[in-house]
């Protein structure tokens, strides 16, 4: 590469949690720069989830945490083209890109689901991804099914 690799830029804490993750998952939530909107949603989609947690002790965040590290990918499939045929190459992610396809994921089943207000979907499927269920979590059992099929290639490795 020519140029210089950009710097990362510290993320402020969420005023409610205080955490980064958090305030990195709502800049995902986020459309057309609506940051209020998106924090107001993920509030009161945690809010819902912790009506409906139940009996167990743990809190909404700890159950929104416990969804992001069940929905996380810890190997993925990349193409490289050897000797004119495209395999399929099982590589470990890095941490940060395991986190971010993690949130992207779960924003995208949540969008897809059918329920009434966005904060609702997004509440239904990290209590689903909590409990190893729903579209996100499936998503990541098929991106591992997908690598260990393909686990014959991982020699041709970039």
């Amino acid at each position: 590469m020519r140029k210089t690799k950009a710097k990362k830029r510290p993320l402020l804490p969420d005023p409610k949690f205080n955490d980064q993750l958090v305030t990195r998952f709502v800049n995902n939530l986020m459309l057309d720069g609506k940051k209020s909107i998106a924090f107001k949603i993920f509030y009161d989609a945690l809010d819902l989830v912790e009506a409906k947690k139940g009996e167990t002790e743990k809190t909404a965040l700890e159950i929104w945490k416990d969804a992001l590290t069940n929905v996380m990918p810890h190997v993925e499939v990349r193409s490289r083209r050897v000797g004119g045929a495209n395999f399929q190459i099982p590589m470990p992610i890095r941490a940060d890109r395991k986190i971010s396809m993690a949130m992207k994921w779960l924003i995208k089943y949540s969008t897809a689901r059918n329920d009434k207000s966005m904060a609702l979907k997004l509440a239904n499927e990290v209590v689903a991804a909590s409990r190893e269920e729903g579209a996100a979590y499936k998503k990541k059992s098929d991106t591992h099914k997908m690598a260990e099929a393909n686990k014959a290639f991982s020699h041709f490795k970039f």
